[in-house]
């Protein structure tokens, strides 16, 4: 065996055992403080591959979140599925740069397949454009980049050539409950934070729709919400997107996660309208649990996304050579990895039906959760759970039992401030959580609630 045949099949065990037992593993480490001692001071001299690797393995292993476990309920996070992260490693041996058909035509036929198979699972228009981002983040900006050259191209503006000095005013129209990385979005395109003109939001944190015709007047971004990140709330697609059109404006929907509700028939009304939007983005590493490092962008107006991501240089050939789309035309790195594997492994492993099982499932337990904790006596839910999240208050101990659950390591979810109230955040969106792993965490809630009620 050639020592780095022996060095990947190490890992590919020391991988497995990780998996195989991260189910019973404490969620979260209780003592990080050996790690940066035993990482040590930078080399010298060269060491073998295979000891290096195990000098990192063995120094970080007990500082590791065990978030790809069923009881991680933080962060709207998910676990990668088996088939996912098996074909991740394959991305990372094979070592594609996933920019046009010259530099891997691996790579971009694979992404083209999977991105028709997204189109298709989240009931997008099969004439929309896709980009395989690094998430949320990256798929938000790519959607608003588009909207900004759309709606300044019909203002008779230039803006890839002219930028934004001396170009019309861009309004951009967001609920007061918008995610905070539609914001950095706004910061990384030049528009900045105070073109946000912020529409009101109901009890749940959905947009109001008479607030956001009254805010409307003309040329506009709208920005919409599938899956409000504390409550799990959805914009009424239908009517919004209708007003916004009705006034010229463009709209994108922010679905990090809730865009998968689409994927199940049951909850698939949540998404009424939704498809008539121009630009939708959706994480990977979320609901779908691919490896992290995964999101996506569609356009209804592919035109208006390419020219506001693609880039031209005498050095690159390959441009859609075949036919076929680079995908790099269609997000802001040209340096990426190959995402597209991850993401056709894991839509293979579930299927159409596996993947809307997997939403109803998580949702179920969502409700299971709200259910067994709001029949502890001082225990409050505070948001109607529509789907996979769950506020929580203990009123003025809120935090100190959040932390107690952190510590206890028998689960992890977070804490949030929401209508002004300091709640516990639960977040089911893994595929290997069950019922009896929330059960679980509801024993340790309420015994973090008893031990935090009785010190008074």
């Amino acid at each position: 065996m050639s020592e780095l045949r022996g060095l990947l099949a190490e890992v590919a065990a020391r991988v497995a055992d990780y998996r195989e037992s991260v189910a019973e593993a404490p969620v979260f480490p209780d003592d990080t403080a050996g790690v940066r001692e035993k990482l040590g001071a930078l080399p010298e001299t060269p060491a073998p591959p295979a000891d290096v690797v195990r000098r990192l393995a063995d120094a970080v292993e007990p500082a590791l979140v065990a978030s790809t476990g069923p009881r991680y309920f933080g962060f709207v996070t998910g676990g990668a599925l088996d088939a996912a992260t098996a074909a991740d490693m394959l991305a990372t041996g094979w070592d594609q740069p996933a920019f046009n058909m010259a530099t891997s035509p691996a790579a971009a036929i694979v992404e083209e397949v999977a991105g028709e198979w997204l189109k298709d699972l989240l009931g997008l228009p099969p004439t929309a454009s896709f980009g395989f981002v690094t998430g949320g983040q990256g798929a938000n900006t790519v959607g608003l980049a588009a909207a900004r050259h759309h709606v300044l191209a019909q203002a008779g503006w230039d803006v890839e050539r002219r930028g934004l000095p001396g170009a019309p005013p861009l309004r951009v129209i967001a609920g007061e409950e918008r995610h905070a990385t539609i914001d950095r979005s706004l910061r990384l395109l030049g528009l900045g934070t105070d073109a946000v003109e912020p529409v009101r939001a109901n009890a749940q944190g959905a947009i109001d729709v008479a607030d956001l015709e009254r805010v409307l007047d003309g040329p506009a971004i709208v920005c919409l919400q599938a899956g409000n990140v504390n409550s799990g709330a959805f914009d009424d697609f239908a009517a919004a997107i209708r007003i916004a059109h009705e006034h010229g404006a463009w709209v994108h929907v922010d679905g990090a996660f809730g865009l998968w509700a689409a994927a199940s028939p049951a909850f698939r009304p949540l998404m009424a309208g939704v498809e008539r939007a121009d630009s939708w983005a959706v994480d990977g590493h979320k609901w779908l649990n691919v490896p992290y490092d995964s999101g996506y962008a569609f356009c209804a107006h592919p035109e208006s996304h390419r020219a506001a991501m693609s880039m031209t240089a005498a050095y690159l050939t390959g441009q859609g050579d075949g036919g076929m789309r680079a995908p790099g035309d269609f997000v802001p790195e040209s340096s990426r990895r190959a995402r597209g594997f991850a993401t056709w492994a894991a839509i293979g492993e579930l299927g159409r039906t596996g993947i809307a099982e997997m939403v109803d499932r998580c949702c179920a337990l969502a409700r299971r959760f709200a259910e067994r904790l709001e029949a502890i006596e001082g225990v409050t839910v505070v948001n109607d759970v529509v789907l996979n999240q769950v506020l929580v208050s203990f009123g003025a101990e809120t935090d100190r039992v959040v932390e107690a659950v952190q510590r206890s390591g028998e689960c992890w979810m977070g804490a949030t401030t929401w209508h002004g109230q300091r709640l516990m955040r639960i977040s089911l969106s893994n595929w290997t959580t069950t019922a009896a792993d929330v059960d679980r965490g509801v024993a340790a809630v309420q015994a973090a609630w008893a031990a935090v009620a009785s010190k008074g």
